[in-house]
Parts: structure tokens; C-alpha cells; sequence
């Protein structure tokens, strides 16, 4: 299937299998996202969780809400060619618009095997003066958005995504939560 992103062509999924993802660590982004959501972090926002698992990443389907995940919410991305904007996928539903340009940035950068993306103007506005923003606004799930974002990067592992939202990246998803739950404490 195509996915559409704002008018522009996103990606096209092709399904590996059709199995859910065995992916031992999304109990954990579970429980991430059920932590957030109790501390209504979630609150008004939209985005998306990945996690970098061997060489592929797991990631939640198109439609799934960030603030009430289940495991059978997540795609397993086994391969991704931006220029042609295929997609190997495992999974029941096709990934969320923010794939690709999370798939990017986890095989650009050794240091990320962690995302969260929190999408939302009261999100940027409450971060806009705590982490570097990109210069230009592109749509999600391009490639455009991916280079912006990996320059940005460059200057913080928190950044705002203009006109689109925050992103945390870490290591692993514990220093992801961390980093969401000190700057939301400091933020207030």
C-alpha cells in the first residue's frame, strides 16, 4: 500500500510477513508509553516511539495512539530505501508517517537506538526555548525531514522538528525516558 503524507508520496510497504513482531523490547516501550500517559505527558500530542533492534527498528502502525499502546501497535521495519521509498515490513498494519525519517536517522547515527517523537504546538512551545530547532519545515516522513533533523542533531539529542514536534533520541529507551521526564520537571 502507498502512503500519502500531506500530498506527497511517503512510502510504499511490502510486507515481509504478516505475523506480529517478537520484538522482546516492546513490553518496555509499553511501559514507557503507559508511564508518560500517567504523568499526562501524552496530553494533546500525537507521535511516535521507535527502538533500533538488531538491523531492523520497531516502530508503532499508522492510526495506533501514542497514548495507549498494545503490542499488536507495533511494525518491525526490516529494510527501508529512501530514494525509492520502499518499505520491508513485518507486521498486521502498515507503519506510522514518521518511519522513514526515524529509520534514517537510526541507521545515520551509531549513538540513537532510541526515538520518541512528541508532535504538537503546545509540545514545541513548551521545549521551544530548551533544544535547537531545525531551520526549514518539510512534511513528515521525508527525506528532506530526515537530513534537517540529522544536521540538527548534531547540536543536541533533544531537538524541535519546525512546525512538527520534539524529538529525544538515546542510546537505549531507558536514557530516552530519562531525558523526556527531566526536561518535562524542568520544563514546568
Amino acid at each position: 500500500m502507498i502512503r500519502m503524507a500531506l500530498g506527497i508520496l511517503s512510502f510504499q510497504t511490502l510486507y515481509v510477513s504478516r505475523e506480529q513482531s517478537n520484538c522482546p523490547l516492546i513490553s518496555d516501550m509499553i511501559r514507557i508509553d503507559k508511564k508518560l500517559k500517567e504523568l499526562e505527558v501524552l496530553k494533546d500530542t500525537t507521535g511516535a516511539m521507535s527502538l533500533e533492534y538488531g538491523k531492523r527498528m520497531v516502530i508503532q502502525r499508522a492510526g495506533s495512539r501514542l497514548d495507549d499502546l498494545k503490542i499488536d501497535d507495533f511494525a518491525e521495519i526490516v529494510d527501508y530505501d529512501p530514494l525509492k521509498r520502499i518499505m520491508l515490513v513485518i507486521g498486521r498494519n502498515e507503519p506510522c508517517v514518521e518511519a522513514p525519517v526515524h529509520w534514517i536517522i537510526h541507521h545515520a547515527r551509531d549513538d540513537v537506538n532510541a526515538i520518541l517523537q512528541l508532535n504538537g504546538e503546545k509540545t514545541i512551545e513548551r521545549f521551544s526555548k530548551r533544544f535547537p530547532t531545525t531551520e526549514k519545515t518539510f512534511p513528515q516522513g521525508t527525506l528532506e525531514l530526515a537530513k534537517e533533523s540529522l544536521k540538527t542533531l548534531r547540536k543536541s539529542k533533544n531537538i524541535i522538528l519546525k512546525d512538527v514536534g520534539v524529538l529525544f533520541v538515546g542510546a537505549d529507551l531507558k536514557e530516552v525516558e530519562d531525558s523526556v521526564l527531566k526536561n518535562i520537571e524542568e520544563s514546568t
